[in-house]
């Protein structure tokens, strides 16, 4: 599980239309392909991302860059995917407690 999308405060004028893990780098790439490409080369492809603040980009990105997982990976097998989990609501809240509050709640959510 990857934490892939908080407002992005320190980066704000490269965030002001993305999550911060959707901000390019050298030329192709994004903040988020650092971790993935971790996991990919480290064996571990079945990998899900927590977005929650401006998630389009980075959506979008994952899609387009990781769809190999689903055919062919490095071991010979198509068993792997890179998967988004959206922020949602609980349902009958409608405060700011009903999103997910941060690194920890997220992941027990």
């Amino acid at each position: 599980m990857i934490l892939g999308g908080g407002p992005g405060t320190d980066l704000w004028p490269l965030t002001n239309s993305r999550s911060e893990a959707a901000v390019p780098f050298a030329g192709l790439f994004r903040l988020i392909d650092v971790p993935l490409s971790n996991c990919i080369h480290s064996g571990i492809t079945n990998i899900y991302v927590l977005t929650q603040f401006n998630a389009t980009s980075l959506n979008r990105h994952l899609s387009r860059s990781y769809q190999f997982l689903n055919t062919v990976t490095m071991t010979g097998h198509g068993s792997g995917f890179v998967e988004t989990l959206a922020a949602s609501q609980k349902p009958g809240m409608e405060n700011s407690d009903a999103w997910y509050q941060g690194t920890a709640d997220a992941i027990r959510r």
